[in-house]
């Protein structure tokens, strides 16, 4: 089945990533999150329309129930033939699985099938300017309109991808006014496009401007688009970031291998490759590369005799690769060398210079580095916990 899925997912990708199509190939990627958004939404469609979307959900939901090894084969396809980085990614990958393990009858059949479709696009609301790693800090407030039975939502959410092209928001709130860390806290889902929501870019060092600042003042959330109950919102919140750490981690490793392939063949045209130090650089970041795709393999494998120890590579995996990246990014500058400056008409030049810009984000996005090894530290090897301040 692989092998004959395999050479499905190539021969479509020939056939359909042409044409119009033709200036995303191998676009958005590191530091080009926002490049062409129209476009990639039409991209989107054509992969619905293809079936390629959703891969994993249920028949019954528009999936095609693939197994983890059949999706890994279109990860790897994907990425191998250049495909650019997924508009649908949050929906699809994020929020579809979240709704449905959580979500209502009724939940399930408005919000699923627009995602499967390509028809509509999510962002996801969980870092604020003082809750960034540590979200059992966050202070946006939900609170409850008792006419309607809605939530009034008051607050900041920062660094949140996409917003400005989304067209809903998914959003940790505090909806007991005295509670406190992960306690009292509620999911909810939000229409971007409504009064009381405002949406400020932010600029990046490379140009792009993919994430944003989203404000709050009174926007609307309505009572059936709360996910779960009042009090949920720490698990629903921590059962989503687990889909995030998920297949497409594979996909995100060949788009690693083609950065590396990028950086060994400017090397070998520039004489880089005949300094020892670059050469030991490459072969480093080969090395980690692989072990990185072994470890994913593994996790995937969800074997129930090793749940301890997978649980510790689980926690280990974000600040494997986001620490390998950052460094690749500067492998990436050290061999380029001089025509590193910001320099027009080598396309492959271009996508390093902005994948060493934006790496750094890497190791902040997501989970900082350090607050990813004090949660290996303290839930992957039980060992004692990092005295914390209070805020005040």
């Amino acid at each position: 089945m692989s092998d004959a899925l395999r050479k499905e997912v190539r021969d479509w990708m020939a056939k359909h990533l042409t044409g119009r199509f033709a200036p995303l190939w191998m676009r958005a990627g590191a530091g080009e999150g926002d490049v062409m958004p129209e476009l990639r939404k039409e991209w989107e469609r054509e992969l619905a329309a293809g079936r390629w979307t959703c891969l994993g959900w249920p028949e019954e939901h528009g999936g095609r129930a693939l197994s983890v090894a059949e999706q890994v084969v279109f990860q790897e396809e994907y990425s191998r033939a250049g495909g650019p980085g997924r508009m649908g990614h949050i929906g699809e990958g994020l929020i579809g699985p979240t709704i449905l393990d959580y979500g209502t009858d009724d939940q399930k059949a408005r919000f699923l099938p627009p995602i499967r479709a390509g028809e509509a696009f999510w962002a996801q609301g969980y870092s604020e300017p003082s809750a960034g790693s540590d979200l059992g800090n966050i202070r946006t407030r939900a609170r409850r309109d008792e006419a309607t039975g809605d939530w009034l939502v008051t607050g900041q959410k920062i660094w949140t991808s996409m917003a400005h092209v989304s067209d809903w928001i998914f959003v940790l709130a505090r909806a007991e006014p005295d509670s406190v860390g992960r306690k009292g806290l509620i999911f909810l889902m939000m229409k971007l496009d409504q009064p009381g929501i405002e949406i400020q870019p932010i600029r990046q060092i490379g140009g792009g401007a993919e994430f944003n600042s989203v404000f709050f003042d009174g926007a609307r959330a309505e009572a059936r688009d709360v996910l779960g109950e009042v009090g949920d919102g720490w698990k629903i919140a921590m059962a989503l970031l687990g889909y995030e750490r998920g297949i497409s981690t594979l996909g995100q490793q060949m788009s690693f291998a083609q950065e590396l392939d990028l950086i060994i063949e400017i090397a070998r045209e520039n004489g880089a490759a005949e300094r020892a130090a670059i050469r030991q650089r490459i072969a480093y970041a080969w090395a980690g590369l692989r072990a990185m795709r072994s470890l994913a393999l593994r996790v995937l494998s969800e074997d129930p005799d090793a749940e301890a120890e997978l649980m510790r590579e689980r926690l280990a995996y974000k600040y494997q690769w986001a620490t390998w990246h950052r460094d690749l990014g500067a492998l990436a500058m050290d061999v380029i060398g001089l025509d590193g400056a910001p320099i027009e008409g080598d396309p492959r030049r271009e996508r390093l210079e902005q994948m060493f810009l934006f790496t750094p984000a890497d190791t902040i996005y997501g989970g900082t580095n350090e607050i990813q090894l004090n949660i290996l530290a303290e839930v992957g090897l039980g060992m004692p916990r990092e005295p914390r301040g209070t805020l005040t």
